[in-house]
């Protein structure tokens, strides 16, 4: 029999996240630290909107680009926090998460051949994605004296005349680093210069901690360059209902569509009508959970600090980046040994790519008893690996 499996399928390795929490899930007394997951239930108001959904019978597919009020509260919202306007007949797609906004513009922007420019350590789907299509992925190794954002310069070290598409990451999963207005800046003249497009993945937007979010969108000459994904899962604890969306140019996202048509048909519509509402009303939603990620934030950083484990401030997402170098172990090495005799699970910078290494990304969607009790076991840990190094 011949093989059944496409080898570029086969060559893509398993995501580095999951491995540690197929263990955690049967280990008693264990504290997992890793999953990019908000801790809170989704708000009342909004489950409730999506009962209701169901309880009117709304269990109907609808069009393809999702329901036209729900695109036009993410115009509204588009233009309420970043000042821009998006048509949401015609510059809106409604997805099954950020993650299938990711792959459709992904495939409808690159032939094979193509190269993606993807700065890391960042979130795992990325790479993959861009194989799936044919395009070359490009690895921008971010850098922890820059925060780990992105520069115009590591831009330009790796653009060629096959570059099509930068991927922006920010805020960055795993290291919570953010782009700020001057950064973003520098990085558009090289992207104009090269005459690229930008797929801003944006799903941690609404959570940042110094200032408020800036989509390189609101640059002069961005916005009809850039795909701009966002969703529902992190800012308003939604990730179960599986709901994101893209804004971008027509002519890009009149072909995700109709990828979208043929793959998926329509993002779920119980979920869609509970977006309405989170749009509508969820501000305020925001900011409780925006508050208590930032007392999260502010206690591994203290705890990093007596540790004197070396971790830089990050000012985005839900995520903390320690540096575990000093203890000559490789990221997974560290976070196996972690796992075994402290019970604490946390992910090896590596699963977001090989400039992870020497680093671990612990997440803070946790309660502050979870991550007290955490912290109490990381640093049993690392004095007793800074006594065997002595020893």
């Amino acid at each position: 029999m011949r093989d059944p499996l496409a080898k570029k399928v086969v060559d893509i390795k398993p995501s580095g996240i999951r491995k540690f929490f197929d263990i955690v899930s049967e280990m008693k007394d264990a504290i997992s630290l890793g999953v990019g997951e908000p801790d809170f239930d989704t708000p009342w108001h909004i489950r409730d909107e999506g009962i209701y959904a169901l309880e009117k019978g709304r269990t109907f597919y609808t069009s393809n680009a999702g329901l036209k009020e729900l695109r036009e509260e993410i115009c509204n919202y588009m233009n309420r926090t970043q000042g821009v306007t998006y048509d949401p007949m015609k510059q809106v797609l409604i997805t099954v998460g950020g993650s299938e906004g990711i792959d459709m513009a992904l495939r409808a922007m690159c032939d094979p051949g193509d190269e993606v420019l993807i700065p890391q350590p960042s979130y795992v789907s990325y790479e993959p994605c861009a194989v799936l299509t044919g395009a070359v992925p490009v690895i921008i190794d971010l850098k922890a004296e820059n925060e780990f954002r992105l520069t115009a310069e590591e831009i330009e070290e790796k653009v060629t005349d096959r570059t099509k598409i930068l991927i922006l990451p920010f805020p960055n999963n795993p290291t919570g680093s953010i782009m700020e207005k001057s950064d973003l800046e520098a990085i558009a003249e090289v992207i104009v210069k090269h005459d690229l497009f930008v797929i801003s993945d944006e799903i941690y937007g609404e959570l940042t901690y110094k200032g408020k979010h800036v989509s390189i969108v609101t640059l002069p000459g961005m916005q009809e360059r850039t795909i701009l994904i966002n969703g529902f899962s992190k800012a308003y604890a939604m990730t179960g209902w599986r709901l994101g969306y893209a804004c971008g140019p027509a002519n890009i996202i009149a072909q995700m569509t109709k990828i979208h048509q043929f793959a998926i048909m329509c993002a779920p519509t119980t979920s869609q009508y509970a977006a309405i509402e989170a749009l509508k009303n969820g501000d305020a939603d925001i900011d409780m959970m925006r508050e208590s990620y930032n007392r999260r934030r502010r206690f591994l950083l203290n705890a990093f600090k007596e540790m004197n484990i070396e971790c830089f401030e990050p000012f985005g997402a839900f995520y903390v980046f320690p540096c575990i170098k000093e203890f000559g172990m490789t990221s997974e090495e560290f976070a196996e040994r972690f796992l075994r005799e402290e019970k604490v699970a946390a992910v090896p910078g590596t699963a977001f790519g090989d400039s992870g290494e020497g680093y671990l990304r612990i997440s803070y969607a946790y309660s502050l008893e979870r991550l007290e009790e955490a912290m109490k076991r990381f640093a049993r840990f690392a004095e007793k690996l800074r006594s065997e190094k002595k020893a």
